[in-house]
């Protein structure tokens, strides 16, 4: 990780319960869970309450692979099933469920937590 991407994620506000799922969620479709995680790390120390900043990120991370196809390797999975099957799932096909799945799904994991 480079000082300005340091720098960049550092002023993104991930003390606010919102913006740290959104950028876990955004971060954990473009690496993987497991990368996105690494890379927030750092940053979830320095939170007021790094206890809850660990739930938010677990609970983002693990809801945005319902976001796309690539999201998570059960998604792939799933269609390569369907497709023997003769069934097609299309990324943009996925995605305009899987959009508003995870939006609403972590929206609720926010309230709740």
């Amino acid at each position: 990780m480079t000082p300005e991407l340091v720098t960049a994620i550092g002023r993104l506000g991930l003390a606010d319960a919102p913006v740290l799922s959104a950028v876990t969620a955004v971060l954990s479709n473009l690496v993987s869970n497991v990368p996105a995680v690494l890379v927030l790390r750092p940053f979830v120390g320095q939170t007021g309450d790094p206890q809850h900043a660990w739930l938010i990120v677990a609970m983002a991370s693990t809801l945005a692979g319902n976001l796309t196809v690539l999201g998570s390797v059960a998604n792939l999975i799933v269609v390569q099933l369907a497709r023997a099957d003769g069934v097609t799932i299309g990324f943009w096909e996925y995605f305009r469920v899987g959009a508003p799945l995870t939006l609403l799904t972590i929206l609720l994991g926010l309230w709740w937590l």
